[in-house]
């Protein structure tokens, strides 16, 4: 197997984009590692402190490593962990609001690979055509819905 060399079709990133937490989680983070200093400090001020410290570099740490990507190149489309040949994609649409929340809700199809964050209303949900697959489409989260779409459709 030969690996794409850089500017090739293969590795050219049409799309990116990293699904970070919003700011208000890395704030409950914060919160909960404030709250292991009161939690500790009738023990040990320091020990307090020191969980604290441990607390908030273990949330922190599963935040980044918990953020998934979105990555759209000339032959592959990658959301989260799982990706997929573009050969095998139909049509990509984008859905905001009320639409949204109807696609990740009551209109949401039980065996759809899905890829989304609480945090981030918008979504795009991307049709499956391989026939071997029962996945009929992924629906993922993103700030970016049309760029997503439009990548798709290059």
């Amino acid at each position: 197997m030969s690996t794409p060399t850089p500017g090739s079709s293969v590795s050219t990133v049409l799309y990116e984009e990293r699904l970070w937490p919003a700011l208000w989680i890395w704030l409950v983070a914060a919160g909960a590692a404030g709250a292991s200093v009161v939690t500790f400090a009738p023990i040990n001020l320091t020990t307090g402190f020191i969980a604290a410290t441990v607390v908030a570099v273990v949330l922190g740490t599963l935040l980044v490593l918990s953020t998934p990507r979105i990555v759209v190149t000339a032959t592959h489309l990658t959301v989260g962990r799982a990706t997929i040949e573009r050969r095998f994609l139909g049509g990509a649409s984008a859905f905001t609001g009320e639409d949204a929340t109807a696609q990740r809700g009551p209109q949401l199809n039980g065996i759809a690979y899905l890829c989304i964050r609480g945090w981030i209303s918008p979504v795009v949900r991307v049709e499956i055509t391989d026939p071997d697959d029962p996945t009929p489409y992924w629906l993922t989260s993103t700030r970016r819905p049309d760029r997503l779409v439009a990548a798709l459709a290059s």
